[in-house]
């Protein structure tokens, strides 16, 4: 952001993501307000019930920025009736929910930036897609376009709405890689099915970065794929673990042991999914760990 001190409240804030933009907005001196589901127990804490359709909007007053990426882990359970249930509820409910907040405000914030996920664009295979491309088909599909459209009384508002759809993000402290790290470490790791597919990743630096730039510039809104430029096959993120980590990768997953571990989510662990990040690198965003080695290599460090 830029020099000016401001206000941001992120739902969310918990999370592997939010951990780390509320740590780097708080080390330039940015007052972060953290939406929590339990009773406040800290002068930066507002409390909030996607479920209830409640936010305390006290305290958002003075917020220049309100940023929501809370949601279930989408690998954190096999997907049941239930919990598909849970992860639908906890990203269109919440939106809906901090939307609405945000819309109600005398003095709403400049930008309401909600997270969503490249999941929005289904199995692409070798096809290259970018935000021009509409939505493809299945579960993760129709829940980011849920997700998306929870989002519209923000809109409707005026206030500037962004959509960052999140690629598979390179960090030790949770998500897909967060799983991954210790098997490679402990030589256990090795390529997923075929390997073939396509995975869209990128540093949890960058994601925090261009979060930031989403927020700061005043030009842009709607959807931005949060990918890495050169997206690659899982054959070279296991190709890759292996080099930087100095480790065999020798232990591939067949397709059906996944299928019998994962259930359906193992459709998405073997779909492809090679996303580009045309808008954002349009708006003059550069990464910095642009390649899945770098990316890798500043997630150790």
């Amino acid at each position: 952001m830029d020099t000016t001190q401001s206000r941001v409240a992120v739902a969310g804030a918990s999370g592997l993501i939010g951990t780390a933009l509320t740590r780097s907005l708080a080390a330039d001196g940015h007052d972060v307000v953290r939406l929590v589901r339990r009773t406040p127990r800290a002068g930066d804490e507002v409390r909030w019930d996607p479920h209830k359709e409640y936010v305390d909007t006290a305290g958002l007053a003075g917020c220049t920025a309100v940023v929501n990426l809370a949601g279930a882990g989408i690998g954190d359970h096999r997907w049941t009736a239930a919990y598909k249930r849970e992860l639908r509820d906890s990203r269109v409910l919440g939106t809906r929910t901090l939307a609405a907040a945000v819309a109600s405000l005398d003095a709403p914030p400049q930008v309401f930036l909600n997270a969503s996920a490249i999941g929005y664009y289904g199995d692409t295979g070798a096809r290259a897609v970018d935000e021009t491309a509409p939505a493809g088909d299945g579960f993760l599909p129709s829940l980011c376009v849920e997700w998306e459209e929870a989002a519209g009384a923000a809109r409707g508002a005026g206030i500037r709405t962004v959509l960052a759809r999140n690629g598979l993000v390179v960090g030790r402290e949770g998500g897909a890689w967060g799983r991954l790290f210790p098997l490679f470490k402990a030589g256990l790791g090795g390529q997923l099915g075929n390997g073939r597919q396509y995975w869209s990743h990128i540093s949890l630096h960058d994601v925090v970065a261009a979060l930031r730039h989403l927020i700061d510039t005043r030009t842009l809104s709607g959807p931005f794929n949060l990918t890495a430029p050169d997206p690659v096959t899982n054959r070279e993120v296991t190709a890759a673990m292996g080099r930087v980590l100095k480790r065999p990768t020798l232990l591939p997953v067949p397709a059906p042991a996944l299928r019998l571990a994962l259930g359906e989510m193992a459709g998405d662990v073997l779909g492809s999914q090679r996303v580009l990040p045309t808008r954002l690198l349009e708006s003059g965003f550069a990464f910095a760990f642009p390649g899945i080695d770098d990316s890798i290599r500043a997630a150790l460090a």
